[in-house]
């Protein structure tokens, strides 16, 4: 006889409203570690999934979500795990917006004590892309300045966390609202310019220099400021395209002042790299322990506020990384 569990579903295309909190099977455990959800994180590709537009398309209905905080209910013998172990989870083929997942050991990460699990669910998706960005896209190096759109976002704020330990002397927040540039603040921001006229801002808080590194998840219109924006072998790095439009390059630009253009592909890196996941968890968690890396500070919504909550990515309101408490 199933046991059954609240989920939260996608059926049909129609956008995040079309969203529904469902009651369906708990999946099979066998082999893999079970884990009782606390809390799990929403991100940008949810609200994509919502309306077909991701690349990643899994056959309705189905429930979306990549990274979850919980609590082992169970695990193979040999895993590393055992039940009542606190951890966080990456669970790449979604599922992750449920009461339980079930998931390789590979992905499975016990997270310090200090951490709250409602932090830890809005952890590794974005901070280990940034740390992947930085590292080993953007070869980031000791006293460089990094400049960030969106960056009261779940990757912006990752991205002011994350910098300054990896070697950055200088993060500038790009940001939409002056409500959005207290997060950035609070999230260790150097400088805050707002979008309206931030290239002009940008060039006037680097003496005309330009930043080093300018860290993407927007997009859109802004992308060829960017390039202007960047130092003599700066480098731009695409993250995503929240705001809407895939934009092109004319490549003279990067000719002129010898500066690059970089994807960041970091789910596509797993899976030709997969023991860099490990090695990135290696370098990180110490950070976390020590104190010295913050956990995120997330807003945490219900999950029956499912559908408002990935609302908020696509309309870009949300100021920080969102989280679903599942229980």
């Amino acid at each position: 006889m199933f046991a059954f569990m609240r989920a939260v579903q996608i059926s049909r295309l129609d956008g995040p409203e079309a969203v529904e909190v469902v009651d369906i099977p708990e999946p099979d455990g066998d082999g893999k570690v079970v884990i009782d959800v606390a809390a799990a994180g929403v991100d940008f590709p949810i609200a994509l999934q919502t309306r077909g537009l991701y690349q990643y398309k899994p056959n309705l209905p189905f429930v979306p979500g990549n990274e979850v905080a919980g609590v082992v209910r169970s695990a193979p013998e040999g895993s590393g795990f055992a039940a009542g172990d606190r951890v966080a989870a990456l669970t790449p083929f979604g599922g992750g917006l449920a009461e339980v997942v079930a998931v390789d050991a590979q992905s499975v990460f016990t997270i310090p004590e200090s951490v709250e699990l409602t932090s830890a669910a809005g952890l590794l998706f974005n901070d280990l892309t940034v740390h992947f960005a930085l590292r080993t896209r953007a070869q980031l190096l000791d006293g460089e300045t990094v400049l960030v759109h969106g960056a009261a976002g779940g990757i912006g704020t990752s991205t002011l966390r994350l910098a300054p330990l990896l070697g950055a002397a200088r993060t500038i927040a790009v940001v939409s609202t002056e409500e959005k540039a207290e997060v950035a603040r609070a999230n260790g921001a150097t400088d805050v310019v707002l979008t309206e006229g931030w290239l002009a801002a940008v060039k006037g808080l680097t003496g005309g220099r330009g930043v080093d590194v300018v860290v993407d998840p927007v997009g859109g219109d802004r992308f060829t400021d960017s390039l202007r924006s960047l130092a003599t072998g700066g480098r731009l790095l695409v993250i995503g395209f929240t705001g809407g439009e895939i934009p092109t390059v004319r490549v003279n630009r990067l000719l002129l002042n010898n500066i690059d253009v970089r994807g960041v592909g970091w789910g596509a890196w797993l899976f030709t790299n997969p023991g860099s996941l490990r090695q990135q968890w290696a370098e990180v968690e110490p950070l976390l322990a020590s104190g010295r890396l913050s956990a995120p500070k997330p807003i945490v919504r219900p999950v029956a506020e499912a559908a408002a909550a990935i609302a908020s990515l696509e309309n870009r309101t949300a100021a920080g990384k969102v989280v679903l408490a599942l229980r």
